[in-house]
């Protein structure tokens, strides 16, 4: 039941989003689900390899809200590979029936339950495939 997937815990993060643009960002990536609709946009300014800025804009469910919120808090010194590490994580989790991912955005894990409902499955992943996007445009301008 969607009911009780939407815990207090997703609930609060989806809660803390605020939609922020950066000026001159290094990358830029916009993702949408196809299927419900939802959307995240994300701006990236790298120091080096890492980020070192972002600003997210959201248009989604409270579980692809609660997920931008957890890349928000933790994207600040993130590289790729702990982006890719984390988006593809976050899929396995999902979609394989695998554990939730581990090290800087292992607070994903409190999303678990959405693995029962395939139709969430893309909004929940928007914000870490969206950021992927932004960081290796960044990275390839640089």
């Amino acid at each position: 039941m969607l009911g009780t997937l939407y815990n207090s815990d997703i609930l609060t993060l989806s809660s803390t989003l605020k939609n922020e643009a950066l000026d001159a960002p290094d990358g830029t990536a916009r993702k949408v689900s196809k299927l419900c609709g939802s959307w995240v946009e994300i701006d990236v300014k790298m120091e080096g390899a890492r980020v070192q800025d972002a600003a997210l804009r959201v248009q989604a469910c409270a579980l692809g809200q609660a997920s931008a919120a957890i890349l928000k808090e933790q994207l600040i010194g993130a590289s790729l590979d702990d982006l890719v590490a984390a988006r593809d994580g976050l899929r396995v989790m999902l979609k394989e029936n695998g554990a939730p991912p581990t090290g800087r955005f292992s607070r994903l894990a409190i999303l678990e339950g959405v693995r029962a409902y395939p139709a969430r499955h893309q909004s929940t992943m928007l914000a870490f495939v969206a950021a992927v996007e932004a960081v290796e445009r960044a990275l390839e301008a640089s």
